[in-house]
């Protein structure tokens, strides 16, 4: 059906639901962001209990005008009605994230209740309805009012740095093992290949088989190493993805100069891809492993030159 089509007791009954299934994807919300974001968890079990408010009432006005039975008219069934997308069924979710969403839905059922209000005469309905827009918009300010003050505790700078903790170890660190892998591991059999040839064409075949099958066993080691429930690494599927893929990328970006049919400037450019990826890594582990980043570069560079070394010896030989 379309809202134009809607008349005052499916009206009710459509922001009855609506209100229902808000103060369930809050308290949602709440519950997966309790454990690491409690202040965050905070606001949105009081924005659940309003929306929990918001329902009674209207069921309250409801019952009076039209009895018992309310129909199960639900905002996927009219057309026009703006639909929240399924954030809160995700396993974890960013505060973030969640406050953006909470923003989105407080509009459309202000829009919504606007637009209901023109179609209503009853005096207790447009009562109601104008009374539910008003406290809508005050929810913005009811999170601003929250958030100061959580700020003003030092909640917020808390969740901040445990927000930095989690993103480091879902994201970073598997990232920063993929691309270790990929740009240090794939070094002495592409450039083994490489100086035993003295061909682009064999040594990127090389580079690229290694490169890819780094990335397929990085990728399934990681996400198979954690389901994430303990350690609070997050999803396994996801660090598996972010580390097989930076696996690939480590390993490609020295593969692919040897595309380049002269081999002696496709080695030399090669050799410069590698120094940038080791300076890269140097510079990951020292923005967000807390490493000095004179220890990081030497460790990483001896390393990468311990390999090439090794690369260049077999294939030379």
């Amino acid at each position: 059906m379309h809202f134009r089509d809607l008349n005052e007791s499916q009206l009710l009954a459509v922001a009855i639901t609506a209100e229902e299934e808000d103060g369930h994807i809050y308290r949602d919300f709440a519950e997966k962001l309790r454990k690491d974001f409690p202040a965050t968890a905070e606001l949105f079990m009081r924005m659940a209990h309003e929306e929990s408010d918001h329902r009674h009432r209207l069921i309250d006005v409801y019952r009076k005008k039209f009895g018992e039975h309310i129909p199960l008219i639900r905002r996927q069934d009219v057309k026009g009605f703006w639909i929240p997308p399924s954030w809160w069924l995700v396993s974890t979710i960013r505060p973030e994230k969640a406050r953006e969403q909470a923003a989105l839905m407080e509009m459309a059922a202000c829009r919504f209740y606007e637009a209901a209000l023109k179609k209503c005469k009853e005096a207790s309905v447009r009562q109601l309805l104008g009374d539910l827009i008003q406290e809508e918009l005050n929810h913005g300010n009811l999170a601003h009012e929250v958030n100061e003050a959580h700020a003003a505790s030092g909640k917020l700078e808390d969740e901040q740095v445990t927000a930095r903790r989690l993103f480091v170890l879902r994201i970073v660190q598997p990232a920063l093992a993929g691309l270790m892998d990929g740009s240090v591991s794939t070094l002495a059999p592409l450039f083994a290949a490489a100086f035993a040839t003295a061909s682009t064409m064999a040594t990127f075949k090389v580079g690229l088989a290694a490169s890819m099958g780094a990335g397929i066993s990085m990728g399934f080691a990681e996400a198979l190493s954690d389901d994430g429930k303990l350690s609070g690494r997050g999803i396994p599927w996801l660090r598996g993805l972010v580390c097989g893929l930076m696996t690939t990328l480590g390993g490609l970006g020295h593969t692919l100069p040897y595309l380049i049919p002269n081999f002696h400037l496709a080695t030399t450019i090669a050799i410069c891809v590698v120094v940038i990826e080791l300076i890269t890594i140097a510079y990951i582990r020292w923005r967000y492993m807390d490493t000095p980043f004179l220890s990081a570069s030497f460790q990483v560079v001896v390393g990468g030159l311990l390999v090439f070394l090794i690369g260049w010896f077999i294939g030379a030989s």
